[in-house]
């Protein structure tokens, strides 16, 4: 699956506005970026997903515990959180978006993301105006999703900025100016033996290892949008929500996809495939040796019939011309079998009550047909006992009694 990830401008969106976009098959990699107005955004395909990433000077951080009796209603949250941050937030509350932490326990202190309403609305409007809909809104930093205390620089030299980060889940997102007094703040590390990683934007990276008077690390909005999209924000709260089974169709889709091509997965895609090619190769292994085993049967079938029948030159059904052989022994020699007429009288003879007799006998297909014969089912069942022990079956129809030999005493 494609994703489109869109790296949201400030200011009011407008026809000329331009998104610095990264599509990714992996969500690890990208396999373009560039910047364009939102009528020349790539298409992420049918089965794709747009993320859009809120930069980090558009958002504020504020700590919250959530109070008993909160829901997840989005309008009766929204109603518990502006309760909760109207003296904390410089604007009013009705002019801003809110985000929950995942997660978050009532009775707990939990994150929430605020930026400004409007803007996200318009934005996200023109983008769906050009069929790019967004499905998740994602922080390009958020607290605690840094695996170390991490120190960035943005922007360009005229309005440079500094982002604070953290792997602690009880520390914000900080965003300061870019100066030798914020870095310094920003180099300090309550743990001596966890260094502080320092990345610059391109434009900044010159200015900020003359700040340091070190080298630091490039970092570009494409590699921070990657990263953010693959963690477990999503901005998409409240009036910007998308349904359920949206939400969870692009969950399984988008990890099935990062299954088929994340690198981390590389391991277990081999493993799977490595067991599939294994299960197919043991099948068809053991369908040849049925086959084999079934073709040596039926060549000694073959092989015992015409050892016993030498005269039978041509084999098609080898157990049927055995019989039919069998039968033509019997008749040369005289004796009789099963399906003769005399077995067949005789067994009637024994087996059926005193009073039936029938008013005409037929034999024919070895099978033994007395007409004016009526049993009752208990009789028939009778019958049939008594034949059972010769080698005998009997069936009735109307007031006919059909004898034959048993199947599994069949020549």
């Amino acid at each position: 699956m494609s994703t489109l990830l869109l790296y949201l401008p400030p200011g009011t969106p407008g026809p000329t506005t331009e998104f610095s976009y990264t599509l990714t098959a992996d969500g690890h990699t990208a396999t373009r970026q560039a910047s364009a107005k939102a009528t020349r955004l790539p298409d992420p395909g049918r089965t794709g997903e747009v993320v859009a990433v809120v930069p980090a000077r558009a958002l504020s951080w504020q700590r919250v515990t959530l109070p008993q009796g909160a829901t997840t209603s989005a309008v009766r949250l929204r109603s518990v959180l502006e309760g909760l941050l109207e003296e904390q937030l410089l604007d009013e509350p009705a002019q801003l978006h809110f985000a929950l932490e995942p997660n978050a326990q009532i009775g707990e202190p939990a994150w929430v993301a605020v930026c400004d309403r409007v803007w996200l609305r318009e934005t996200l409007q023109l983008l769906e105006s050009v069929g790019r809909s967004v499905g998740r809104i994602v922080p390009e930093f958020a607290p605690g999703a840094s695996e170390s205390r991490e120190v960035y620089a943005l922007g360009v030299p005229e309005e440079a900025q500094l982002v604070l980060t953290s792997s602690a889940v009880d520390q914000a997102v900080n965003v300061l100016p870019l100066n030798a007094a914020t870095l310094a703040l920003g180099m300090q590390s309550a743990d001596p033996d966890q260094p502080v990683h320092v990345r610059a934007e391109p434009a900044v990276a010159g200015m900020t290892e003359k700040l340091l008077n070190r080298s630091v690390e490039l970092s570009t909005a494409s590699q921070r949008s990657l990263v953010a999209a693959r963690g477990n924000w999503n901005l998409a709260q409240l009036e910007f929500s998308s349904t359920g089974r949206t939400r969870a169709l692009r969950s399984v889709s988008g990890g099935l996809n990062a299954f088929l091509r994340a690198p981390q997965w590389r391991a277990a895609r081999w493993a799977l495939g490595i067991a599939i090619v294994t299960q197919i190769i043991g099948l068809n292994v053991a369908a040849y040796q049925e086959r084999q085993s079934l073709v040596a049967k039926e060549t000694g079938i073959r092989s015992t019939l015409q050892q016993t029948f030498p005269n039978v030159k041509v084999v098609v059904d080898a157990p049927v011309q055995m019989e039919r052989e069998v039968v033509q022994l019997r008749q040369a020699a005289g004796s009789l079998s099963h399906r003769d007429l005399e077995p067949l009288l005789a067994a009637a003879g024994s087996a059926l009550p005193a009073n039936q007799v029938p008013s005409m006998v037929e034999f024919a297909d070895s099978e033994l047909k007395l007409t004016g014969v009526g049993l009752s089912n208990e009789e028939l069942t009778n019958v049939n006992q008594r034949l059972r022990g010769d080698g005998f079956e009997a069936r009735t129809q109307g007031q006919q009694l059909f004898i034959r030999a048993a199947e599994e005493r069949r020549p």
